[in-house]
């Protein structure tokens, strides 16, 4: 246990670490590593995977050290071996291209990434244009986008963005998101469209992900309590970026987002009595035990946990690979 590592020592300055919880790992960002894994063991080395699986450098070195190859492209891909598409979804385009060349391809698309995809088929069944809340060129929105024909789907990306974008029938309109933005920063976002648009369909349940729900609540309950928060993560990561600014809302004075502790800037820190840690839904726990013990070789750290939620969430595999687990 954290708490029992890092003892108190009267050579050091005391410093109380509060450990944001839920942090970490989320069902989605779990099934999609154990999927390239069990591919792996399956199907022998390498498997190929479309995009980092998560963003996380870590975990992406990890995997590449047990036979995975990421690229970029379908092209890069060789007809004999199997490719996993990333958590984060794909255009259509590319699950049709992997068809026509006959690949094996395992999509590891997050089930709730998934259910915005089936969302935004359901109101263009309906005729309804589709305005995406999101962040243009990341991965989850390019295969978002992707589910549907050119034009059906429109972009915003801010309050200002939804005030102003021009919509070729305001009566046949619906709303969907990227699944890893700030709750606040969206629920602006939603309601500068409902006051325009008051006939706009939303979705039966919000579509930002649960895991970054929980993960933005315990930082805004933990920020105000400390003089500086770390956030665990990749800086390619949106709902770590969006940990970040949520910290820095919720009135801590510094927030530093760190991938490893050999990245900590120690001049932010200086004389602090009290610190805030939390981890983005892509960046595993041994990274954040590494962040505090760096912190503990330096000060006296005593650990104390802040729980908001209770996460129980899972994701079945794919069936292709559960005969690979349950052999195990």
């Amino acid at each position: 246990m954290l708490h029992d590592r890092f003892l108190m020592t009267e050579s050091k300055k005391p410093l109380t670490i509060l450990l944001a919880s839920p942090r970490g790992f989320c069902a989605g960002v779990d099934r999609a590593i154990q999927i390239v894994e069990r591919a792996i063991k399956r199907y022998g080395r390498p498997v190929y995977v479309r995009h980092e699986i998560v963003h996380n450098r870590f975990v992406v070195q990890n995997l590449e050290a047990k036979g995975a190859i990421f690229v970029d492209e379908l092209d890069e891909v060789p007809d004999d071996r199997p490719v996993v598409f990333s958590a984060h979804g794909v255009p259509k385009a590319v699950t049709a291209e992997a068809a026509r060349r006959d690949l094996l391809y395992i999509d590891a698309t997050c089930p709730l990434v998934s259910k915005v995809h089936r969302e935004a088929e359901r109101h263009s069944d309906q005729r309804r244009t589709v305005i995406l809340i999101g962040h243009a060129g990341h991965p989850e929105v390019i295969g978002t986008i992707g589910q549907l024909p050119p034009g059906a789907v429109l972009l915003v990306e801010d309050v200002k963005q939804a005030e102003a974008i021009d919509v070729a029938d305001p009566l046949n309109l619906a709303y969907a998101t990227q699944t890893t933005l700030s709750v606040d920063d969206t629920s602006d976002i939603v309601a500068a469209l409902k006051a325009r648009f008051p006939q706009i369909h939303g979705p039966h349940k919000e579509d930002i992900c649960y895991a970054t729900t929980n993960r933005q609540e315990v930082v805004k309950k933990v920020a105000p309590m400390v003089e500086a928060m770390v956030v665990v993560g990749s800086p390619n990561s949106s709902n770590t970026q969006r940990l970040k600014e949520v910290a820095e809302r919720a009135g801590c004075p510094r927030a530093a987002l760190v991938q490893r502790a050999a990245e900590i800037d120690w001049s932010i820190f200086g004389s602090i009595a009290s610190l805030g840690v939390t981890a983005g839904a892509s960046a595993p726990e041994v990274l954040v035990e590494e962040i505090i013990g760096a912190f503990a070789e330096r000060y006296a750290v005593s650990v104390e946990t802040i729980t908001t939620a209770d996460e129980n969430m899972f994701f079945p595999l794919p069936r292709v690979l559960r005969e690979t687990a349950a052999a195990e």
